[in-house]
């Protein structure tokens, strides 16, 4: 029953995220979709994580990449109250938490297996990344400030690849490593775009 839910709420996650993708950025429709996107998302990653947990059913991979898209969408959303103020003791946690999840998911499969997984090293590498990023910015007030579009659109963008991907590697739509990267390396770009483009009109 878990295994169900967990897909019927991250299809539901998957369908809602392409409406704020595709719509007007601020507009009526662009929340709205992102508010079911984000409640989606986090109850699919929830039960994932408990999935993961359980006996018969344990998995270490399972609850890492769980975790990861957990953080991007509480970050993500929470990035919309830096446009007033500035970050609270709960996003220092939740970035601390973030940087010992990405590095523990480098470093466990060597220490336990004395080699590297692509995918969890990847992966790890960008949430260890972009929780330094963020605790670099908690401390700078002003900047926070100026930065909580870009910290938004990035952060809920990654929770959006997370649910494309899941979607490709459960359905083995697209073989091996590319069903994991392909949708990261187009979401980049896409995300790229859209910094490039919110520098240029803050200038």
């Amino acid at each position: 029953p878990l295994i169900i839910f967990h897909a019927i709420t991250g299809s539901i996650a998957l369908l809602a995220g392409l409406i704020p993708l595709i719509s007007t950025k601020g507009s009526t429709i662009h929340k709205r979709g992102g508010i079911i996107f984000v409640y989606g998302m986090l109850l699919s990653a929830i039960t994932a994580i408990v999935v993961s947990v359980l006996p018969d059913h344990k998995s270490n991979f399972l609850l890492a990449i769980g975790l990861f898209s957990i953080y991007l969408i509480i970050s993500g959303w929470r990035a919309l109250q830096f446009k007033k103020r500035g970050a609270k003791l709960w996003d220092w946690v939740t970035s601390g938490a973030m940087a010992l999840v990405g590095l523990s998911m480098i470093m466990v499969p060597i220490l336990q297996d004395y080699e590297v997984n692509v995918v969890l090293a990847v992966f790890g590498a960008i949430g260890l990344s972009l929780a330094s990023r963020d605790m670099t910015l908690y401390g700078k007030y002003k900047k926070l400030r100026k930065s909580w579009m870009v910290l938004h659109l990035s952060k809920i963008v990654g929770a959006y690849i997370a649910a494309v991907t899941a979607f490709l590697v459960v359905n083995q739509l697209i073989p091996g490593l590319w069903a994991w990267f392909t949708p990261t390396v187009v979401g980049t770009i896409y995300i790229t775009f859209w910094n490039i483009k919110l520098a240029r009109k803050s200038k």
